[in-house]
C-alpha cells in the first residue's frame, strides 16, 4: 500500500534569467516537460556535468533537475542552524516552498508530486547542498563566510530535484498530494 501525504504551495518561482539560479516569486508556474519555459535548469537533455561523473562531461543526459522544491520547514531549520533570521527560498533557487510536510530532503526517489489541475512531477532525489546558494546567503547579510556554512547546515534538508511527468499549471496556494512509493 503506497502512504500518501498533502502539503500546502506557499510559493512558486522562476529566475529571471538564466544568468542566476536566484528565483523570484509568482502567483503561478506553467511548467512543460522541460520544465519552467525560461528557468535555468530548463530542458529535457542536458549536458553531463560533476554530478554525474560516470559519463564524459558534456555528454547529454536526461535532465533530472528541472523543478527544485524546499520546504518552510527545512528553510527555517537551515537558519536556526545558521544562526540567521531567515533562509529564504528564493536565495536557495527554488521553484516550489511547501509547507506542512515533515522530512520533504528524505523523500525517496520515484515519489510523485501531484498538484490540482492534474500536473505531474516525480521527485528525482535530494538537492545536495553546494556554496552557490551559500554564497547568495552570505551577499544578504555582508557575510561572506556563510557560503561555507550553508553547506553543512543544509545537509539532509535542501530539498529535492523533480523532473516534470504532466505538464499544467501550479498555483501559490493550492495543494499538493504526495504519493510514496511502496
Amino acid at each position: 500500500m503506497r502512504r500518501t501525504y498533502t502539503a500546502s504551495i506557499v510559493s512558486v518561482m522562476a529566475a529571471g534569467h538564466k544568468d542566476s539560479f536566484v528565483t523570484a516569486a509568482a502567483d503561478f508556474i506553467h511548467v512543460e516537460l522541460g520544465g519552467i519555459p525560461g528557468d535555468r535548469h530548463y530542458g529535457i537533455m542536458v549536458p553531463a556535468d560533476v554530478r554525474q561523473n560516470w559519463y564524459p562531461k558534456g555528454t547529454m543526459i536526461a535532465n533530472r533537475r528541472q523543478i527544485s522544491i524546499v520546504s518552510a520547514e527545512e528553510c527555517e531549520e537551515i537558519a536556526v542552524r545558521m544562526g540567521l533570521p531567515e533562509v529564504r527560498a528564493e536565495w536557495l533557487g527554488a521553484n516550489i516552498l511547501v509547507s506542512g510536510l515533515e522530512g520533504l530532503t528524505s523523500l525517496p526517489r520515484g515519489s510523485r508530486l501531484l498538484f490540482p489541475d492534474g500536473t505531474g512531477l516525480i521527485c528525482e532525489g535530494e538537492n545536495e547542498p553546494c556554496t552557490g546558494p551559500g554564497a547568495v546567503i552570505g551577499e544578504q547579510y555582508g557575510r561572506p563566510e556563510l557560503s561555507g556554512m550553508f553547506v553543512k547546515a543544509a545537509y539532509k534538508r535542501r530539498g529535492i530535484v523533480c523532473s516534470v511527468e504532466r505538464e499544467g499549471t501550479i498555483n501559490r496556494g493550492d495543494s499538493c498530494e504526495i504519493l510514496i512509493p511502496r
